[in-house]
């Protein structure tokens, strides 16, 4: 494995590529103690251009190894978007002595000028945990013959129908289809007319099922549907969730669904899917998006490599006012990388600033809780002329991110922005969970209930952390703040000191 070296843009706890180009997670898929990611990449350049499938593993969510690259184009295409699963019972064929590793992507294959491409979907699998691939002869297995945009399959095993199902953009739709071998694909139905946002695009759905509460007897389907970015609207690329029931064939809203509802609020969790084949015992539906944004991703600071994913995370689906809402929390493996740095209780934010004034970090967590009904917040990455802004405005009571003043803004004409969501208090308390790294902040409020995703380009010496509030004598109920390390693993001499 080629080592990594210290860049200003790489983060010290999310993954990236050693070199050059990424985009869309890929193919996740958990098996023989190893966690994989594969991810849309580009090794001859820093920007979009013939796709392969980049690969890394990690056995604690933390700490990623890359690999080598485990898909190449060939005379079907490039290879785009898809999953992975296990084929456990060798429904495919493949796999006549133990239990492998199948792909599923898309083959997208640019035709002359003036013409359409043409997407279609293919298989690869693997007899040695991924480390090598071999693709299907008989690919591709499902092409549709109007579709112009046609990609992005995830796939997964029903238990109550015994079949494989796939879903699939289609446009502005999802289509879903079902088979017995991975090879032979059915049409069951389509999803999306008159639903959801239509702003672009349709793009890497999933499909699966979670407890309402935790309780085993209440079940929903979560679907979620990334949109592309479209420049009439300032948001850009982003991803939609609805919920609702699988029969395993047909997907059926649920009322609540009939409101448009974002995965995150900020601009940079886009694309993201989640693992298949974790195991039962474990009993999480873990996820991780691509963190960045179509509107700017192409043109954002980098040096050697250019793109990042957000935190794993963990997905719950949970009762709030009324509403069963999708959650997310960061992945408990988290917490292994902390180191207890400031932990303080029932202080005003005058004490606060005494405690932090000095303190240097640029890889950090920060756990605050104070009484609803105050503006108060952190920033973070402060330096000279810099700092990003995380806080509740007591009035609108809004969560927000504001990076008007973060660092490096200026590639974009609609980088710099505040971004903002409700924020319901099941009390009388906020409490925020705000993870920085060297370009980034993620903002989970009130356990996941909102969260804001949003890169930042601050200097490297722009390193300082304070609170604010309405008036300094302002009390807040704690304040922690860890710093994140990472061990060193297998060659990785990546500089892990904040």
């Amino acid at each position: 494995m080629t080592a990594i070296t210290k860049q200003n843009y790489r983060g010290v706890y999310h993954f990236s590529p050693q070199a050059k180009w990424m985009n869309d997670p890929n193919g996740m898929v958990y098996f023989e103690g190893e966690y994989h990611l594969f991810f849309q990449h580009h090794p001859g350049g820093m920007t979009m251009g013939a796709m392969h499938w980049g690969h890394a593993v990690s056995r604690d969510l933390i700490t990623w190894e890359e690999l080598p690259i485990a898909l190449f184009p060939d005379e079907l295409g490039m290879i785009f978007s898809g999953s992975a699963v296990v084929d456990w019972n060798n429904t495919t064929g493949f796999f006549a002595e133990k239990p492998g590793l199948v792909a599923i992507f898309t083959h997208h294959l640019d035709m002359p000028e003036g013409q359409p491409a043409v997407q279609r979907q293919s298989l690869a699998y693997s007899h040695d945990n991924g480390r090598t691939w071999t693709k299907y002869e008989g690919n591709p297995v499902l092409e549709h013959d109007t579709f112009i945009d046609f990609r992005d399959p995830k796939v997964f095993w029903n238990q109550e129908t015994n079949k494989w199902v796939m879903i699939v953009a289609c446009g502005q739709t999802v289509c879903l289809y079902h088979s017995p071998d991975l090879i032979h694909w059915t049409f069951a139905s389509e999803f999306g007319k008159g639903i959801g946002s239509h702003d672009g695009v349709w793009e890497c759905p999933d499909l699966f099922p979670l407890h309402v509460d935790g309780d085993p007897s209440n079940i929903k389907w979560v679907m979620l549907v990334s949109i592309g970015a479209d420049p009439a609207f300032v948001e850009g690329s982003r991803t939609q969730y609805f919920t609702g029931h699988f029969d395993g064939d047909v997907f059926t809203p649920d009322e609540d669904s009939r409101t448009i509802r974002w995965l995150d609020y900020g601009r940079d969790n886009y694309a993201g899917v989640s693992w298949s084949d974790v195991p039962e015992e474990d009993g999480r539906r873990l996820f991780i998006g691509w963190m960045s944004n179509w509107m700017y991703a192409p043109q954002t600071p980098a040096e050697e490599f250019r793109g990042a994913m957000t935190l794993p995370r963990e997905l719950y689906l949970e009762s709030r006012e009324g509403k069963v809402l999708l959650v997310q929390k960061p992945a408990k493996e988290l917490e292994a990388a902390r180191i207890p740095v400031l932990s303080l209780k029932d202080v005003t934010v005058h004490e606060i600033n005494a405690s932090l004034a000095g303190l240097q970090l640029d890889a950090y967590e920060i756990a605050v809780k104070f009484t609803r009904g105050i503006s108060a917040g952190i920033k973070v990455r402060v330096g000279a002329g810099e700092e990003t802004v995380v806080g509740m405005d007591a009035e609108t009571e809004e969560l927000y991110v504001d990076r008007l003043a973060s660092g490096q803004n200026s590639f974009h004409e609609w980088f710099p922005g505040r971004h903002s969501v409700e924020l319901q208090a099941p009390g009388e308390i906020h409490e925020l969970c705000i993870y920085v790294d060297r370009t980034s902040v993620e903002v989970f409020g009130n356990g996941g209930q909102a969260v804001l995703t949003d890169l930042i380009f601050p200097k490297p010496e722009s390193a300082g952390v304070a609170a604010f509030a309405e008036q300094e004598g302002t009390p807040f109920l704690s304040l922690e703040v860890y710093k994140l390390a990472l061990p060193a693993a297998n060659g990785d001499d990546r500089q892990v000191e904040g």
